[in-house]
C-alpha cells in the first residue's frame, strides 16, 4: 500500500497575508484575492516540512484554493522546488466549507495509507483527526480571522 502526505497550500507553504487586505473589503475582491496567488511568498517551516515527508511519503497537495488557478498553482510549487504532484483542487460550484471539503476529499484517498495530514485550520485539523487521520496543525503562519471567514464560513479558499 501507498503511504502519503497531504498537505494544504495557503497558510502552510505560502503565505497569503499579502492578500488578504482584498478580503477586508465589501465586496470582498475575490478576483484579485486570486489573481495574487502566483505572488505568495514561501513559508520556508511548511517547505521544509513537505519536502522531508515528501522524501517518505508521496505527497498529495489538497487545497480550497478554486481550480481556475491550477496552473498558477503548479507553477508556484516548482518555482519553489516543491514536487508537483498530485493536486486536489476545490471545483468552481463548490462552495462547501474548509472541514468538509478537505475530509471529504481525504476519505476519497482512502485507499492509500495517510500518513499525515497538514492544513492550518483548527477546525480542518479538527474535523479530519475525529474521521481518524493523522492530522498536525501548521502555526507557523499567524492565524487571521478573515482567512478563516474564508475557507469556513465563505467556502472560497
Amino acid at each position: 500500500m501507498v503511504s502519503i502526505a497531504v498537505f494544504d497550500i495557503d497558510g502552510v507553504v505560502a503565505d497569503v497575508r499579502h492578500r488578504l487586505h482584498l478580503l477586508e473589503r465589501r465586496p470582498k475582491d475575490w478576483p484579485g484575492f486570486f489573481a495574487a496567488a502566483a505572488d505568495d511568498p514561501g513559508l520556508e517551516e511548511g517547505i521544509d516540512r513537505a519536502l522531508a515527508a515528501a522524501a517518505e511519503h508521496e505527497l498529495v497537495w489538497l487545497t480550497g484554493r478554486p481550480n481556475s488557478l491550477r496552473a498558477v498553482t503548479r507553477s508556484w510549487l516548482a518555482d519553489r522546488g516543491l514536487p508537483v504532484t498530485e493536486l486536489i483542487m476545490r471545483s468552481q460550484r463548490d462552495s462547501r466549507p474548509a472541514p468538509v471539503l478537505k475530509v471529504d476529499e481525504l476519505n476519497k484517498l482512502r485507499p492509500r495509507q495517510v500518513e499525515l495530514f497538514v492544513d492550518d485550520d483548527v477546525r480542518v485539523i479538527a474535523a479530519a483527526e475525529e474521521a481518524g487521520f493523522p492530522a498536525v496543525l501548521a502555526d507557523w503562519m499567524a492565524s487571521s480571522p478573515v482567512l478563516s471567514e474564508a475557507q469556513d464560513q465563505a467556502g472560497r479558499t
